[in-house]
C-alpha cells in the first residue's frame, strides 16, 4: 500500500469537499480528550496543600455553596433530564458525522466532483444504529473487561498484601497496547461497515479480518495517524493553554491585592479570549477528525483492493491493423 498516496488523496478530498469539515465537527460531539491541571502555593498566609483558597476564591466558593443549597430539588432533575437529552443529541450527531465522513471519503474516492450536506446527512441515518450498536457493543465489552480487571487486582492487592501492585505497571501497559489494538479494529469495522453495507457482526468480523491480513500496512497507518494527529491536535489546542494564563494572574495579584476585583478581570479576560479562540479551535479538530477519518477509509479500500478513480485522458483511436 501505497501511504504517501492514501495520506495525500484524503488531504485533497478535505481541502476540496469543504462539505466534510462540518461532518468532521460533528463527529468530535462523540470524541473525548483529557487534561489536567496543578496548582502551587506561595507564601501568602494560606497552603494550598491543606485545602485552603485564598480568601477571593473562598468567597466565590461560600456564595455558589449557598446558591446550590437554595436550590430546589426539582431544579437539579430538570437539570439532569436536560444533560441526557444534551448526550443523546451530541450521540446521535457524533456518529452521523462519522458515518458521513465515511460515506463521503468514499463517494469522493469512487470520482464524486461534489458532496452534498442534504445527500450524506440523509443516507446516514441508513447506517446510525448499526454503527451505534457496534461501538456499543465494543465499549461494553471493554467496559467490562476492565471492571473485571480492576476487581481482580484490588483482591490479588489484598491476598497478596500490595506485592501484586509491583505488576500494575506492566500489566497497563499490556493494557495499553490491547485497547490501541482494539480501537484499530473498531476503526476499521466501522468503515467496512458503511462502505460495505454489513451487519454490526459482520463488520466486526471484516475489520478483523483486514487488520489480520495486513498486519503491517494496518500497523503503519495506525502510528503515523495516531502520533500525528496527537501532535497536529496539540498544536490547535495550544492557545487555549496559554487563555489560563489571564485567569492565573488574576487569582495571583487578585490574592496579593486582597480584591475580588482583579480577580474577576483575569476570569473575565480569560473567558473572552476563550471565545474568541473557541470558532477556530472546533474547526480545526472538525477538519483534522476529517482527515482522519477519510485517511481510515482509504486505508481500508486499498487493502481491499478497490482502485480508486481516475480522470481519463482523451480517447485515442486504436491503430487498425495491417494484418
Amino acid at each position: 500500500m501505497e501511504y504517501g498516496e492514501v495520506l495525500s488523496r484524503s488531504w485533497k478530498t478535505v481541502w476540496k469537499h469543504k462539505v466534510l469539515w462540518i461532518f468532521g465537527i460533528l463527529a468530535g460531539c462523540v470524541g473525548g480528550n483529557g487534561g489536567g491541571s496543578s496548582g502551587g502555593g506561595s507564601n501568602t498566609g494560606y497552603e494550598v496543600s491543606g485545602g485552603d483558597l485564598p480568601p477571593a476564591m473562598q468567597q466565590y466558593v461560600n456564595e455558589f455553596g449557598q446558591m446550590i443549597a437554595e436550590t430546589p430539588w426539582w431544579v437539579f432533575v430538570l437539570i439532569g433530564l436536560g444533560i441526557l437529552a444534551l448526550a443523546a443529541l451530541f450521540i446521535y450527531l457524533g456518529f452521523t458525522g462519522r458515518i458521513a465522513l465515511i460515506r463521503g471519503s468514499r463517494m469522493a474516492d469512487e470520482g464524486a466532483e461534489r458532496l452534498g450536506f442534504s445527500e450524506l446527512f440523509s443516507a446516514s441515518a441508513h447506517y446510525f444504529w448499526r454503527v451505534f450498536g457496534l461501538n456499543l457493543l465494543v465499549g461494553l465489552v471493554i467496559g467490562l473487561a476492565l471492571l473485571i480487571f480492576v476487581i481482580s487486582m484490588f483482591f490479588l492487592a489484598i491476598g497478596t498484601l500490595g506485592v501484586a501492585l509491583l505488576c500494575l505497571l506492566p500489566i497497563a501497559c499490556v493494557v495499553f497496547i490491547l485497547a490501541w489494538i482494539v480501537s484499530v479494529v473498531l476503526q476499521l469495522a466501522n468503515v467496512a461497515l458503511v462502505s460495505d453495507d454489513l451487519g454490526i457482526m459482520d463488520g466486526l468480523r471484516r475489520g478483523w479480518e483486514t487488520a489480520r491480513a495486513n498486519v503491517g500496512p494496518v500497523l503503519v497507518m495506525a502510528l503515523i495517524l495516531g502520533i500525528g494527529g496527537w501532535l497536529a491536535g496539540l498544536l490547535i489546542a495550544l492557545p487555549v493553554i496559554l487563555v489560563a494564563l489571564p485567569a492565573g494572574m488574576g487569582i495571583v495579584f487578585g490574592e496579593l491585592a486582597g480584591s475580588r476585583g482583579v480577580l474577576a478581570t483575569g476570569l473575565v479576560t480569560a473567558g473572552v479570549c476563550l471565545a474568541l479562540y473557541l470558532p477556530v479551535l472546533i474547526v480545526g479538530q472538525g477538519i483534522l477528525l476529517a482527515y482522519i477519518q477519510g485517511a481510515w477509509t482509504l486505508t481500508y479500500s486499498r487493502l481491499r483492493g478497490q482502485i480508486p478513480a481516475v480522470t481519463s485522458g482523451p480517447e485515442v483511436a486504436p491503430i487498425p491493423s495491417t494484418g
